[in-house]
């Protein structure tokens, strides 16, 4: 047992929105840093807390290991509701909000498993260049898709800031990177930039997932 949040994860990894979400509920919180994708020592001891070998993985102050970004995301927001970083179980956003919850990890996030290593499915480097190619083009392409169907407030469900937008955020400076997400979710932009600025999460988005040209290109 401790009295802090234990998370397993990386600098511009899936992560940070986690870690995002914790400072905004002022919940203590330390990071054990290891990138799986990095080197093989790195996954092995991912792999003792996560049998997948992924991050972030989160040992809440109680012991539970809780794995799956956007579970972990739900999970802290509806631990907290008087942070209102969810929509309560009961309120008209709520299903928007589970939708695009899932619809991130499932149409987006799980294209990172193969642009880590597209050796786990391509035969040759040829291949691998085609699989970078086309599932860079499907993140735009899923981008697109959700921007056309939201209709944005402040922040995308509204004017009340959700784990939804934290997700978004860090997930946006991935491949193919602001640019492309600029263009392709016009309406969605202006959320991101706004949590970009927000004074509570500076430091997080300094020492975590810095801006330093190659986010925005």
């Amino acid at each position: 047992m401790t009295a802090e949040y234990v998370v397993h994860g990386a600098a511009g990894s899936g992560s940070v929105p986690i870690e995002a979400a914790l400072t905004l509920l002022g919940l203590p919180y330390r990071v054990v840093e290891n990138a799986p994708w990095a080197s093989k020592a790195a996954a092995d001891a991912v792999g003792e807390v996560n049998r997948l070998r992924q991050v972030p993985a989160v040992i809440t102050p109680g012991g539970e290991l809780l794995t799956e970004s956007a579970a972990i995301l739900i999970h802290l927001a509806d631990s907290h509701p008087q942070a209102r970083l969810a929509p309560a179980p009961d309120a008209p956003e709520r299903a928007q909000f589970l939708r695009w919850m899932i619809y991130l990890p499932a149409s987006i996030y799980s294209m990172f498993w193969v642009r880590d290593d597209p050796s786990r499915l391509g035969a040759d480097a040829e291949h691998e260049k085609v699989i970078l190619e086309r599932t860079a083009q499907r993140i735009a392409d899923c981008w697109r898709m959700m921007d056309e169907q939201v209709e944005p407030g402040d922040y995308i469900l509204g004017d009340t800031m959700s784990v939804l937008d934290l997700y978004v955020t860090a997930m946006s400076r991935w491949t193919p990177r602001r640019k492309v997400f600029y263009q392709a979710a016009p309406k969605m932009s202006a959320v991101v930039r706004r949590v970009d600025a927000d004074p509570r999460l500076a430091e997080l988005w300094a020492q975590r997932m810095p801006f330093k040209g190659t986010w925005e290109g």
